[in-house]
């Protein structure tokens, strides 16, 4: 049975622009590539879908790790969640209608980890309790603004593990309690 994991980068203030937070920097770019290689896939709501899809074509830029960040998110299966959408990039299915549905399928599916990104998005799967873990990549700035990490519902919570992924970042795991 699949995991629904809920991760993003948060401010010290709770907030997850990530026009204002900006890309993490080496060595947290590092930990995105090896966490993203072992996903089994990726939800998304609209907005992120619109976001990351930055990743389906090079950029003259890009350095060798934002190469491979990309060269792994593209092998992953990804399910966009919107109303609006007509249609999805590669390697993505669009979910429109029955989303609770859908996803408690593809929880007992599949295997391994999906994340899940999107706090709105997340708001409405964790009043249907399908988020198994909430990770909270805590970096040290205070923005004052933006969306909240909880968009939506404040689920009662369990701190399940606390690691240091580079100097000044911790993930904070927890799962409902």
């Amino acid at each position: 049975m699949a995991k629904l994991v809920f991760e993003m980068m948060q401010s010290l203030d709770g907030y997850v622009d990530h026009q204002t937070i900006g890309p993490p920097g080496p060595g947290l770019s590092r930990h995105y590539v090896e966490q993203i290689k072992g996903l089994t896939g990726m939800v998304y709501g609209r907005r992120m879908y619109e976001i990351m899809c930055y990743w389906d074509e090079d950029q003259s830029d890009w350095d060798a790790e934002a190469h491979e960040f990309a060269a792994a998110w593209r092998s992953k299966r990804k399910w966009v969640v919107s109303r609006s959408l007509k249609s999805v990039g590669p390697n993505a299915t669009l979910i429109e209608n029955d989303i609770e549905a859908v996803l408690r399928g593809l929880k007992a599916q599949l295997a391994g980890e999906i994340e899940v990104a999107g706090p709105n998005l997340v708001g409405s799967l964790t009043d249907a309790g399908l988020i198994d873990e909430y990770r909270i990549c805590l970096l040290p700035i205070v923005l004052g603004r933006g969306t909240p990490y909880f968009a939506g519902p404040r689920p009662p919570l369990h701190l399940a593990a606390s690691d240091l992924i580079v100097e000044d970042v911790i993930r904070l795991t927890y799962v409902p309690a």
